[in-house]
């Protein structure tokens, strides 16, 4: 086995036990941005090989919010599963994670492949629909605490994500409110211009950056633009729901 894999075994292990892995980076200061994403790949190839199915990509890091709050200053991606989906107003299971979090974000849904640079036009003409979306987030790391090569190799720390009713993606997204509530409290609240000033700026960054990857991305992927405000920690028993202007809401709960 390569170096490189055996690390994309330890994040996979990790994730499988729910249990914090050291800083890839403590023992290997080296490890390069494409190192990290070569990992990405061979971790999430271990979960495909048994039985996941790709469904779509994130973005992460995209907003200020979530830059400040993990300390990393550039944007990554990672990939989506079949099993990382929650059903809309349904439970999620604390089990399954290490210490996860949860961010607001605004998702796509793809009428055509999209690779490579493209404008926001042409992102636009490859979208099907736009929806109210959650991400959970959930570092393998322990203490949250990463580098941006251990980010990336961690599949961005994305773990779970839970989708709203679809909408017209024709609309200006530009600039809609975004409130997040806990426990039918307010605890955060944005706007969709925390996705780099348009969340379709996002679709375009990530057309750009899997293509580099040696990908792209396909009609009917899901794809999250990203967080729009920090990412508060998820707690037993609780109810979560993001509402975004004119796109309307999403919610799931916390087992207790």
């Amino acid at each position: 086995m390569s170096d490189l894999a055996s690390l994309a075994e330890i994040l996979d292990r990790a994730a499988r036990e729910r249990v914090a892995t050291p800083q890839l980076t403590h023992a290997r200061p080296e490890l390069t941005v494409e190192d990290a994403y070569e990992i990405q790949r061979l971790s999430i190839d271990r979960r495909l090989q048994r039985g996941e199915r790709r469904v779509g990509i994130k973005m992460g890091l995209t907003s200020r919010a979530k830059m400040q709050q993990v300390g990393v200053d550039q944007m990554a991606w990672g990939r989506l599963t079949d099993k990382m989906l929650i059903e809309e107003g349904g439970c999620l299971a604390l089990a399954n994670f290490v210490h996860p979090r949860i961010e607001p974000e605004i998702a796509f849904l793809m009428s055509a492949p999209l690779a490579g640079r493209v404008t926001m036009a042409q992102a636009l003409a490859a979208v099907a629909a736009v929806a109210p979306a959650m991400e959970v987030i959930d570092s393998r790391y322990e203490n949250f605490k990463f580098a941006l090569a251990d980010v990336i190799a961690d599949n961005s720390s994305s773990s779970g994500f839970v989708v709203g009713s679809w909408n017209d993606p024709h609309q200006d997204i530009s600039n809609l409110g975004v409130i997040l509530e806990i426990d039918g409290e307010v605890v955060e609240v944005g706007s969709s211009a925390a996705i780099l000033g348009h969340p379709l700026r996002s679709l375009v960054a990530a057309a750009r950056m899997v293509s580099e990857g040696g990908e792209r991305i396909e009609a009917g992927d899901i794809v999250l633009a990203g967080g729009i405000t920090a990412a508060p920690t998820l707690a037993k028993g609780q109810s979560i729901r993001t509402t975004v202007q004119n796109l309307g809401s999403v919610s799931i709960g916390v087992d207790a």
